[in-house]
């Protein structure tokens, strides 16, 4: 009973970094927007994240940090693929190249550093339950806080003219230009809304769910995000609950090895990766659900003037 618990808790924290970098993505595509650099951009908000908190003690600040860097980054590519109309696929493995490796040569400074404690989270009475309550009641808020980000994208996105207009945007950019509806503006606010979830992800990796530095921790994580918006078909809960099924994908590798099962290590390892590519090739099989599903503009340039 305890280790299922302790699974369970371990695969809704490690579901939580993979929803929110996947929320943010999900936000950029449904405007029309591809954005590959989310594994750079985790990686400088992480960071970021992390040098704020052994700077000033506070993890709040490091989360912020952690976004503002994200939203610095994304602002970067919305420049180069809305304004200058670069090619999205290019630009966003360059931001992930980028981000790889200017967080590794800025970190190597804060290898050794160590975070002040953080006190236990635990929601009252509730987290004193037998098995409910270390299984799901004893997280960092942003466990929680990704839950109601669903709910509420799920309510803006098809329930609110802003969301609609929105995807307009992705399903049609001319049309929604020629209503008169600002589609590069539109467009960028996605892509910093985006990028500034991506950075929280990042920053929630180094400050709490593994709080260090080291070079590459993001193991990945960006790109398994990426592939959840088509695993998900581009719905927000779907996101979610995808997040948690390669959450607990992830953690079993770690279950496995402290229940003495001998498996190598490496195949341990590549579990959640091999999970993302055979889902996408289960997905793939159907090309016309997905064509039904993603939007019309994706990875499209926009020309006003066109």
């Amino acid at each position: 009973m305890e280790q299922s618990a302790l699974l369970l808790a371990s695969s809704l924290n490690a579901g939580t970094v993979l929803a929110i970098a996947a929320l943010g993505l999900l936000i950029n595509e449904k405007a029309g927007v591809v954005n590959l650099g989310a594994e750079g951009m985790m990686l400088c908000a992480a960071l970021a994240g992390f040098a704020t908190v052994v700077a000033t003690g506070s993890q709040t600040l490091g989360l912020l940090a952690g976004m503002l860097a994200g939203l610095l980054l994304a602002a970067l590519f919305g420049l180069l693929v809305i304004w200058l109309n670069t090619n999205q696929y290019a630009t966003g493995l360059a931001l992930s190249l980028f981000g790889a490796g200017f967080s590794a040569f800025a970190g190597t400074g804060y290898v050794q550093a160590k975070l002040p404690e953080q006190g236990p989270f635990a929601v009252p009475l509730l987290s004193d339950l037998p098995w409910f309550g270390p299984a799901l009641f004893r997280h960092h808020p942003l466990v929680y806080g990704a839950l109601a980000l669903v709910l509420l994208l799920v309510w803006w996105l098809y329930r609110t003219r802003s969301g609609l207009i929105l995807r307009s945007v992705g399903e049609s950019p001319e049309s929604a230009h020629a209503l008169g509806y600002p589609v590069r503006r539109i467009r960028l606010g996605a892509v910093l809304a985006g990028g500034a979830l991506c950075g929280l992800a990042g920053a929630y990796v180094s400050t709490y769910y593994t709080p260090l530095w080291v070079e590459g921790m993001i193991a990945g994580k960006g790109w398994i995000a990426l592939a959840l918006t088509t695993f998900a078909t581009w719905r927000p809960a779907r996101i979610l609950l995808g997040a948690y099924l390669f959450g607990a994908v992830t953690m079993v590798q770690f279950h496995l090895q402290g229940q003495g099962i001998n498996l190598p290590s490496q195949f341990l390892t590549m579990l959640p990766y091999l999970a993302t590519i055979l889902v996408l090739v289960l997905i793939s099989r159907n090309p016309q659900w997905i064509r039904i599903n993603m939007p019309a503009s994706l990875g499209k340039p926009f020309y006003p003037g066109a």
